[in-house]
């Protein structure tokens, strides 16, 4: 059985997945295995690091060079209120001989970035979280949306202001198809298998966005200790909130926090998160240490609600083969009857 949507065709893939552009996990051995088994592998660009983004897209040109079809599914995703103060990696990676499939923009507004990104051809996705972001999106020219959930790990719209996968992506659909009809979605935010992805598929998706579940893969370059915990917490064992924010010393903007695995480090402050901010020295030595250690009791691990659904570590290609065939059955459990 074959699975082909608008997002299949325009990037030439064999399934309908993205590797979610995580920050200093999706690098480019990880981006390269996606995009070789035939996903858009999107390497995290993330803070805009110049030297992190320059070492791991050049490793992911290096590792697909025998492989066009496969590099021409390779990608990049950026932090916007980052490239705000500093686009120095967009502008190299934009530079580069190879032009990327897709520049992937998140937490802020694109348009400052839009025509230098269309400039060089590469199709612009954009990732938001409510309604009110999707006009912005569309101005900027974004090819492909990105509705992401707050099921999703890593950051998003805090509990109050967001939006739940379920609902929002088939909201989102039928605004797309009075507004733009043209444009592309992505369901982002708890999907971690191929029952998440056929139903991104049924409500109205071209294809599902995809993080926690790859962030637990051999080529991710989240640390070990991390990814064993992952495979240890269940559904139940993640949080949303500004706690690792603050303790890692990350400004984000309202209305954006963090979902992690809610760690005894965590549990000890979430229910204080002002005393946290206003005097946080001797959590961040905790956690500082925690980091130094490997102790992931106060280390973060940057998992989404789908941790539930992590049971194993395997190479990236073996998941997305595993994901897609999934997929395939699920679908094939509602096509026509004999």
């Amino acid at each position: 059985m074959t699975v082909s949507t608008r997002f299949t065709q325009r990037f030439e893939l064999a399934t309908p997945i993205a590797l979610a552009p995580m920050a200093l996990a999706a690098g480019g051995a990880l981006s390269a295995a996606c995009a070789r088994r035939g996903a858009l592998g999107l390497v995290g660009g993330g803070y805009g690091e110049l030297a992190w983004t320059q070492r791991e897209v050049t490793l992911a040109y290096q590792l697909l060079q025998d492989a066009p079809i496969a590099l021409r599914r390779l990608g990049c995703g950026f932090i916007t209120w980052k490239l705000d103060e500093d686009a120095s990696a967009l502008d190299w990676l934009l530079d580069q001989a190879h032009t990327p499939a897709a520049v992937m923009l998140s937490f802020g507004d694109p348009r400052p970035y839009a025509a230098r990104i269309r400039a060089r051809g590469a199709a612009l996705i954009c990732q938001i979280q409510q309604l009110s972001q999707l006009p912005s999106a569309l101005e900027a020219g974004a090819q492909v949306i990105v509705a992401q959930g707050i099921e999703a790990g890593g950051h998003g719209v805090n509990a109050l202001q967001g939006r739940s996968t379920l609902a929002w992506v088939p909201e989102l659909a039928d605004a797309l198809a009075s507004q733009a009809p043209q444009v592309m979605l992505l369901a982002a935010g708890g999907v971690g298998d191929g029952r998440g992805v056929a139903a991104a598929l049924m409500l109205g998706a071209d294809g599902a966005l995809m993080g926690s579940r790859l962030w637990a893969t051999q080529e991710s370059l989240a640390a070990a200790g991390a990814k064993q915990q992952a495979v240890q917490t269940n559904g139940d064992g993640t949080a949303r909130s500004a706690v690792f924010d603050i303790l890692r010393r990350k400004n984000w903007p309202a209305p954006y926090d963090f979902r992690a695995i809610r760690n005894a480090l965590h549990q000890a402050w979430e229910d204080r998160i002002d005393v946290l901010a206003k005097d946080p020295q001797a959590a961040r030595a905790d956690y500082d240490a925690g980091v130094q250690a490997g102790d992931f009791s106060r280390a973060h691990a940057t998992v989404g609600e789908a941790v539930g659904l992590i049971h194993d570590l395997p190479a990236a290609g073996e998941l997305i083969e595993r994901v897609t065939l999934q997929m395939h059955q699920q679908l094939q459990r509602f096509g026509p009857q004999g």
